[in-house]
């Protein structure tokens, strides 16, 4: 049974940190594509970033907005992946959900093309200005 649990949310100031976890179980995460997705109030969701998985060479991906700022990383020991975010803005508040996908060629340097297959529940970032 596939499944991710997120952690590391909470209440930070603008301009601090925050690492946000994603624990992978039921699957062997170096096969998988990893993304990391967040929903504001009133928004649509947005993908964050991505990193491919399964292939010779690891592609990433982040949104413009988060670029030089956030860093999305996995440890295969751990099967575990995370996002460490930098230089936080209160634009960046939102609940933030870690998806993975066994197509690799869902994540490249361009974009997230297409719906992720498994989701995990959310951990909410504030970032108070």
């Amino acid at each position: 049974q596939v499944q991710l649990v997120e952690s590391g949310g909470g209440l930070v100031q603008a301009g601090g940190s925050l690492k946000l976890s994603c624990e992978a179980s039921g699957f062997t995460l170096y096969y998988h594509t990893i993304a990391w997705f967040r929903q504001a109030p009133g928004k649509e969701r947005e993908g964050v970033s991505c990193m491919s998985g399964g292939t010779r060479y690891t592609y990433t991906y982040y949104l413009d907005s988060v670029k030089g700022r956030f860093t999305i990383s996995r440890d295969d020991a751990k099967n575990t992946v995370y996002l460490q975010m930098s230089s936080l803005k209160a634009e960046d508040t939102a609940v933030y959900y870690c998806a993975t996908d066994t197509r690799y060629y869902i994540c490249s340097g361009d974009g997230i093309s297409g719906e992720f297959d498994y989701w995990g529940q959310g951990t909410q970032v504030t970032v108070s200005s």
